[in-house]
């Protein structure tokens, strides 16, 4: 067995969970749960994102820790030190490249977040041109480039502490005060007029949109790049893990923080939203938190001030986020080819950097490299498209069907339950495993592949 002596672990139980809650609430949470709502219906987008959560996305975060623990190795290692002589060590790949590759466009956005933070507490944007500014500001590709080494450096600086001085001394302040912001935010949310509309809209289910095969490919999705699965980070953090704490008990403190929070996110969203005359719950993408939210805070008293504790709270998420994307594959490095952790930190932040560049610059006339010829899409959106709709999935996937068929389940109960640790759900998580979750995922690469 691996041992973690030089490569660390977890100093608290609540540590982990903080971590991991941290890993998986980003701007998921923030923005991409409250746009998919909008876009699936509003509540019963809610109801089927919660039952792919429960059925489906828990039941893999548990394999994902139990395969990390068992070995104490990266993605990489880990499944090549349980199945010695396969290609099962590919799976592996496929998660640090996610990492990398997510965390190359994901670091953008959260620069983009990061000024925000001065534009709307200088008053720099004007309720009346807020679409313009921001067209104008992602058109600057110098700035873009600019801010991302800023999110990325920061990101580093926390990595080079280690497991327990960086990564869990950060997510240990930055993960309560996320928490206490969106309450505050949530909370000023529902005090404004129109507030009722949008709590209807987000809490009343349109049933007539429950078997709609988009919504449901939606709600999985969203629910799998929220908590951070298919991507090898609750892998990499379960493999920091003690083997006297309980998975179960921790995943589910996970998956309970990382859902609350998007839910909670939605109660900032449309409230605020349906405040504004003319607010279409269904348009997505970056307008709806750089356009249409500080439209919003430009015309409210203190509305600085609140736009400004928006994107701290913003950027805060994005950076949790960061850290884990980034542990990925430095983790692989450490792991595999024995680099010294400043070393690995050092070199793939600066391969991110580089992979990151087409999405800065794509933005904008001068990103010419940010666009390819003949596909109509831009790269940032051609990086999203191909690690967030098919590799989190697949990865998920061959997750669940290597816990499932190849290691099999009675071996993953057995490292659940060592020391004691209760399981008191194994029977249902092995049927979840092996059938539900393979047979789900599945049909839903297939209807984004034809689609």
């Amino acid at each position: 067995m691996a041992t973690t002596a030089h490569r660390g672990t977890w100093g608290s139980k609540a540590g982990f969970i903080l971590a991991a809650a941290g890993s998986a609430v980003g701007l998921g949470n923030i923005w991409g749960f409250p746009t998919q709502v909008g876009q699936g219906g509003g509540a019963v987008f809610v109801l089927i994102y919660l039952a792919c959560v429960l059925f489906i996305c828990l039941p893999i975060m548990v394999a994902e820790l139990v395969i990390g623990r068992r070995a104490q190795l990266d993605p990489v290692g880990s499944f090549s030190l349980i199945r010695p002589g396969s290609n099962w060590w590919l799976v592996g790949v496929l998660g640090v490249l996610a990492g990398a590759g997510i965390l190359s466009f994901y670091s953008v956005i959260a620069g983009w977040s990061l000024a925000y933070i001065w534009f709307t507490a200088s008053g720099a944007v004007s309720p009346d041109a807020v679409g313009a500014f921001f067209g104008d500001f992602t058109a600057n590709g110098p700035l873009s480039i600019g801010l991302t080494l800023v999110v990325l450096g920061a990101t580093a600086a926390v990595l080079v502490g280690g497991v327990q001085s960086g990564i869990e001394r950060v997510t240990k302040v930055m993960m309560p005060a996320l928490i206490g912001l969106l309450l505050i935010l949530a909370i000023r949310a529902a005090t404004l007029p129109g507030a009722a509309a949008g709590l209807t809209y987000y809490l009343k289910p349109d049933f007539s949109r429950i078997l709609d095969p988009a919504v449901i490919n939606a709600a999985l999705g969203q629910a799998f790049f929220s908590l951070s699965l298919g991507m090898g980070a609750m892998l990499t953090y379960g493999s920091y893990l003690s083997k006297r704490e309980s998975i179960v008990t921790a995943a589910c403190w996970v998956v309970a923080l990382d859902t609350g929070m998007a839910l909670l996110a939605g109660f900032i969203i449309f409230p605020s939203g349906f405040s504004i005359e003319g607010f279409d719950p269904s348009a997505g993408g970056p307008g709806l938190i750089f356009a249409v939210l500080p439209r919003l805070f430009a015309t409210l008293p203190g509305g600085q001030l609140v736009g400004a504790a928006f994107f701290i709270l913003l950027t805060m998420a994005a950076l949790t986020s960061t850290i884990s994307l980034l542990e990925v594959p430095v983790a692989h490095f450490i792991d595999v080819h024995k680099w010294t952790r400043r070393k690995a930190v050092l070199l793939v932040t600066t391969g991110v950097f580089l992979l990151a560049m087409p999405s800065a610059l794509g933005n904008g006339a001068v990103g010419a490299l940010g666009n390819l010829p003949g596909l109509g899409v831009d790269f940032m959106t051609m990086m999203g498209t191909v690690w967030n709709d098919f590799a989190l999935p697949i990865g998920g996937l061959l997750t669940a069907v290597f816990v499932g068929w190849v290691w099999r389940v009675d071996q993953a109960i057995e490292e659940v339950e060592l020391h004691g640790a209760s399981f008191p759900a194994r029977r249902l998580w092995s049927v979840l495993i092996r059938y539900v979750c393979p047979v789900a995922i599945s049909v839903i690469i297939v209807y984004t592949i034809v689609s």
